[in-house]
């Protein structure tokens, strides 16, 4: 039992270090975006 308690802890922080992962990779290309439309704004 104590090996299938020790799995869940393991697959817990590997499934919040991805969540935070798409977060931040979502977070950098809405800022991408949002850099090339005020280029464009900008320039336009």
């Amino acid at each position: 039992m104590s090996g299938e308690i020790t799995d869940g802890e393991r697959d817990l922080p590997e499934r919040a270090a991805v969540e935070s992962e798409r977060g931040a990779l979502v977070a950098v290309l809405v800022m991408v975006v949002l850099g090339v439309a005020g280029i464009f704004a900008v320039s336009a």
